[in-house]
């Protein structure tokens, strides 16, 4: 919606409005304010659109998710740098389904970006792994694999992990 910047000012403006009121006695108004500031601050950590299109994922809205993503006209200027991993890693998602040689991509960008989570990572690394065993690229996948299950701690990617040694050993 706005520029990560543009967050930032709104925020400050916002705190010495809010300063203002608790000069002048105006105590709830004045922590409303702050409350409200919070929120600038947090969308700038935090992107609207990538958290409404992660919504939309869950939802298994990949329409809606898309269309979210869209609204993000550029992001290298309007994203922090994780931000932007995430943008990539939504991306790939979306794509993966049609296009691996750009899905690749996305996934690549995205784990050069940088990712917060080790499951996202993960998560990645294995959708990569996926796709270098659709590409015939063996050596490659094995190594996506085992770092996939590195990062994996909580085991939640167990059984994607299994299935894709399976096929492997098909190939």
């Amino acid at each position: 919606m706005f520029n990560k910047y543009i967050k930032l000012v709104i925020a400050a403006g916002i705190l010495v409005l809010a300063i203002f009121q608790f000069i002048e006695g105006n105590i709830m108004n004045g922590i409303s304010l702050v409350l409200l500031a919070s929120i600038f601050v947090l969308f700038y950590f935090k992107n609207e659109f990538i958290l409404l299109a992660f919504w939309q994922l869950r939802k298994q809205n990949f329409a809606g998710a898309s269309k979210w993503l869209a609204y993000i006209k550029n992001p290298s200027s309007a994203l922090v740098q994780k931000q932007e991993g995430y943008f990539n890693f939504l991306h790939g998602i979306l794509v993966s389904q049609t296009n691996l040689t750009q899905a690749e991509k996305f996934f690549k960008k995205a784990l050069k970006l940088g990712l917060s989570m080790k499951h996202d990572i993960a998560m990645a690394k294995l959708q990569l792994a996926g796709i270098a065993m659709s590409k015939r690229r063996k050596r490659e996948a094995t190594m996506l694999i085992n770092e996939a299950k590195k990062l994996d701690s909580q085991g939640v990617l167990t059984d994607q992990i299994k299935m894709l040694k399976q096929q492997m050993k098909k190939m």
